[in-house]
């Protein structure tokens, strides 16, 4: 969908420019999307009128409806059985349930009338209705005589018959007039029914639009201006055929069709079930292994198989693990995909258990075989013919793995990746950041040594000793004085490893309570000296001495200087101390000394740095991770019973493992209980074997439809997780079949299915609509033209990223995780809640914030906003079809998301690196968003704006320079490209 002018714009940007905005909304004109058609509207087969027989018309309804009261698992309520013709004739106890011939006077259509019946609230569609009258009144007839007995397992022709259920036949190619028109067998088949209703391909489209097409198609973002210029002048008749080549080759490829399978699979960051939603550390194994196998090539079969019993394959014991062990351990995370809230605090543990079976049978049974397989839970399914038993017939199959007698909660399944060379450098790691813990543990205990050495100096003499005791008592052996004691002095008692970061804090309170102490006491030294020396003076001359000693050293005259010589003993200071009374001298130099280390020794820095190096060793070792995988205990082989009414506390009989009964005449469905020649029962190992031997009717035709619902924005049957009676049928159901064939044919190669579907005649046609066409073929179900598609949210996200230069290509890793934001609205980050409990601003990823967006957390409870506006996947278990819808707050958030605004600069900054000029800055802008040139009206047109922008810019923002303007203008335009839909849609 090219913009073939201006007025072709979505409204577009800037919510801080009126007049841009106003430009942008009033040149605004939507899209036309096509219908989606309902479940059978997409088959052109006959529709003939046909005779109402009960098996094939009436029976359905009635099993939907009325069966579960009526007829199923014994219960006939009122006496009343349905299910045959004969017993409605023959009725309950209100008499006869129809009249043959007279629908008027029958009471089943009056209590279906009256809304009496169904009691559920559920009531029979008109449509419905008006099938059982026209029965009735042509005579309620049955396509065949009745038995005279039926059970819960009876399965009509009528059902056996159903498309879905039949062998896949090759087709012949059908004969068409048009062959030039044709590339390969594909578009033989489209192009016949074309031409059955005098329609014929549309043009091939241009170049720039299948380079554009295709890149969205197989890698997800769109081509390089380089890209697109080297494939448009390029000459050669297989430039189009290298492109697919070099598209699938590329590490893309497998990131973009990863994420379609991971829809499917139901994948997700989170365990779901609770509202705590916790996250899943290593589900991204699974994620990474999936783009892997697209990547590699690996044939889907043994995609499935893996996916299904990777565990089973591994031959051995499982450990030490190999790289090949690694991988298929990897691959059983498709069936851990499903909510398990089995370790949630609060949860209902059976109930956690039995709903996680549920939904990973649902996920199984959806993405594989296109069957709403859980219908069948409670009670036979409603509208396909799959029986509870046979619900419980696929539960058996993982039972064994996942037992919900003896079941494993999400950390008990893991397994460590770790490698004997991993354990051995941990090992060797550990050794060095042990010698670390001991050395911090000694410098512990010698602070706290310390600490109570400097508590003590302060304490009285007295009671030094009787503290010092009670300290190094344990707290058992304390006697009540010692407590007692403690409690006396608590910066005694609290001296604790704990603790000791409070006494560094408090050293200069501690040291200089030991320095006033040693004051005091050095005091009491000198006095007791000077004392006993002036007893030895005689008393004529003992009041000069005194009247020297009461002068301060520094005023004394020279007579009372002499007297300092004459009697040292009487004049002693600090520093002659010693020579008078060594005991005191020594005393107070252990008081000065031990203030002096109390300053110097910071307990709390010393042993924080210790225990940061300890930690810095410890991280020096090889992460250990774990793969959250399906294995099965050795010789577990659980029974499996059915649950009444699905109520797991209501077990009813014992049930074998197997497939679905209605497969029977097409696909083996015997499996073995316990396989004796491997540990475990190989059950999962059977059933994938079974699934992959190309003769099952579902799992090609299922894997195919949604390969071709991906290039074409609908698959040949437009319910591709349905297959059964609900579900849509196809509408080229030869050509489903072909490619069916030509897949399994291939060896499952999945390249080979792209390359068949994108080089063929129908994908590449224009997309352009005409009125004759649009009443022939509204919803463009016919394929005589490519239908326009709207991207998807991640590849909305990735492209933004791409245009703008900030992409980053990186495989594989953690996810990059998302939190909530101060006004609630989910972005990525860290989580990170300041004192108050609310979120702090700021992402802390760095250029993790801009790789691809199926690296992106997928949490249960938090879809990324960016991605939420477009329709993200919703796993409830899983997504088998995204819808796209188009609703306003997909416009304002690229109006106003400040993602949209921020990388409109960005893309804007890259422009200007490459040139200054303003015509040449929009043609690259208009090159980089839409792989083509702009055409001359919308150059001028943008170039109108422009000036608008920039004259409203110095308006408003005097103090702004010029170069600030040209670039906020440019920023605005290239908003503008990027909001457009010709950016957000695929022609």
């Amino acid at each position: 969908m090219s913009i073939r002018n201006p007025s072709q714009l979505v409204p577009a940007v800037i919510n801080r420019c009126l007049v841009f905005l106003l430009a942008i909304a009033a040149l605004n004109q939507p899209i036309l999307m096509p219908k989606i058609l309902r479940a059978g509207e997409g088959s052109f087969s006959d529709n003939t009128p046909q005779v109402p027989v009960f098996e094939r018309d009436v029976r359905p309804i009635l099993k939907a409806h009325c069966f579960h009261c009526h007829g199923e698992a014994g219960v006939t309520e009122s006496q009343l059985d349905l299910r045959l013709a004969k017993w409605l004739i023959k009725g309950g106890e209100s008499g006869q349930a129809i009249i043959p011939g007279n629908s008027g006077l029958s009471l089943l259509v009056q209590k279906v009338t009256d809304k009496e019946m169904p009691p559920d609230g559920k009531s029979i569609s008109s449509e419905e209705l008006s099938i059982i009258k026209k029965w009735i009144d042509l005579g309620a007839k049955t396509a065949r005589p009745e038995p005279d007995s039926i059970d819960d397992s009876l399965i009509t022709d009528e059902e056996k018959s159903f498309w879905s259920f039949q062998v896949v036949n090759t087709p012949e190619l059908p004969a068409v007039q048009s062959v030039k028109s044709i590339e390969n067998g594909l578009d033989r088949f489209i192009l016949a029914q074309l031409e059955s209703r005098n329609l014929t391909f549309s043009p091939p489209a241009d170049r720039h639009v299948l380079i554009r097409r295709l890149y969205f198609d197989l890698i997800g973002l769109p081509p390089e201006p380089g890209e697109v210029e080297a494939f448009l002048n390029d000459p050669s008749a297989n430039a189009y055929t290298s492109l697919i080549d070099r598209l699938l080759a590329s590490p893309r490829y497998g990131e973009r069709w990863g994420r379609h399978w991971l829809d499917v699979a139901g994948y997700a960051d989170s365990e779901g079930f609770t509202d705590k939603d916790p996250e899943r550390e290593f589900a991204f194994f699974y994620r990474d292994y999936v783009i892997d196998i697209f990547n590699q090539g690996i044939a889907y079969d043994q995609f499935v198989i893996e996916q299904l019993a990777g565990d089973e394959l591994i031959q051995g014991p499982l450990l030490p693990l190999s790289a090949g062990k690694k991988r298929l351990l990897k691959a059983t995370g498709f069936l851990r995909m499903a909510a398990d809230g089995t370790a949630s605090s609060g949860a209902d543990r059976d109930l956690a258990t039995n709903e996680n079976i549920a939904d990973t049978i649902q996920i199984v049974s959806t993405a594989l075989t296109g069957l709403t397989v859980g219908c069948a839970r409670c009670h036979n399914h409603r509208y396909d013919p799959i029986r509870q038993e046979d619900y419980y017939r696929l539960r058996a199959i993982f039972e064994p793995a996942l037992d919900w007698k003896k079941w494993r909660t999400p950390k008990q399944r893991q397994i460590s990746l770790y490698s004997d060379h991993d354990r051995k450098q941990r090992a060797e790691i550990e050794l060095k950041a042990k010698a670390v813990d001991d050395h911090r543990i000694e410098r512990q205990k010698a602070h706290i040594q310390r600490t109570l050495f400097e508590e003590l100096l302060v304490a009285p003499d007295n009671k030094r000793d009787a503290l010092q005791d009670a300290f190094q008592t344990s707290s058992n052996n304390r006697t009540a004085a010692q407590k007692a004691l403690l409690e006396e002095y608590p910066n005694i008692q609290n001296i604790s490893n704990g603790s000791l970061y409070l006494y560094a804090e408090q050293r200069n309170r501690r040291a200089k309570k030991i320095e006033s102490k040693a004051d005091t006491i050095e005091q009491a030294y000198l006095n007791e000296v000077a004392s006993e020396h002036l007893k030895k003076i005689e008393p004529s001359r003992l009041s000069e001495v005194m009247a020297a000693l009461e002068q301060t050293p520094a005023k004394r005259n020279a007579k009372q200087k002499e007297l300092e010589t004459e009697f040292p003993g009487v004049f002693v200071t600090p520093t002659t101390l010693s020579i008078y009374s060594a005991q005191g001298a020594k005393e107070i130099t252990k008081y000065r000394q031990a203030a002096a280390e109390c300053r110097k020794q910071n307990a709390k820095d010393e042993l924080a740095n210790l225990t940061n190096k300890a930690a810095e060793i410890r991280s020096s070792a090889p992460r250990e991770y774990f793969v959250r995988a399906l294995t099965e205990p050795s010789n577990h082989a659980p029974t499996t019973f059915l649950f009444k009414r699905g109520n797991h506390q209501s077990p009813a009989q014992e049930v074998p493992p197997g497939d679905l009964q209605i497969l029977s005449d097409v696909s083996e469905i015997n499996i073995s209980s316990n396989d004796q020649s491997i540990p475990t029962t190989g059950r999962r190992m059977a059933y994938a074997k079974q699934l992959t031997t190309g003769k099952h009717p579902l799992l090609a035709r299922v894997f195919v439809n949604r390969v071709w619902a991906h290039h074409f924005g609908i698959g040949l049957v437009d319910t591709p997780g349905d297959f059964g009676m609900l579900g849509s049928r196809p509408s080229h159901p030869k050509l489903l079949d072909w490619l069916a064939t030509e897949f399994v044919e291939s060896g499952w190669n999945i390249k080979g299915l792209h390359r068949m579907i994108l080089t063929s005649r129908t994908f590449q046609q224009t997309s352009a609509r005409t009125d004759s066409l649009d009443q022939i073929d509204p919803a463009n179900r016919l394929l005589a033209r490519m239908s326009l598609r709207r991207l998807e949210s991640e590849v909305i996200r990735d492209s933004v990223l791409q245009v703008s230069g900030q992409l980053v290509n990186r495989l594989g890793g953690s996810p990059v995780p998302v939190k909530e934001d101060g006004v609630g609205q989910i972005v990525l980050g860290k989580q990170k809640l300041d004192g108050e409990r609310k979120p702090q601003s700021g992402n802390n990823l760095g250029a993790d914030a801009e790789r691809r967006s199926v690296y992106i957390q997928v949490r249960r409870s938090r879809p990324l906003g960016i991605l939420e506006s477009f329709d993200i996947a919703t796993n409830a278990p899983n997504c088998n079809m995204r819808i796209a819808s188009n609703v306003a707050p997909q416009s304002l958030m690229l109006m106003n998301s400040e993602f949209m605004v921020g990388y409109s600069k960005k893309l804007a900054s890259r422009i200007e690196q490459e040139t200054s000029d303003r015509q040449l800055q929009f043609q690259l802008a208009t090159r980089l968003c839409y792989g083509r040139t702009a055409q001359k009206e919308t150059l001028e047109w943008l170039l109108g704006l422009a000036d608008t922008q920039s004259r409203r810019f110095r308006e408003s923002n005097p103090k702004w320079t010029e170069q600030k303007i040209q670039t906020e203008t440019l920023a605005n335009v290239c908003h503008a490209l990027m909001s457009a839909n010709e950016f957000i849609y695929v022609d």
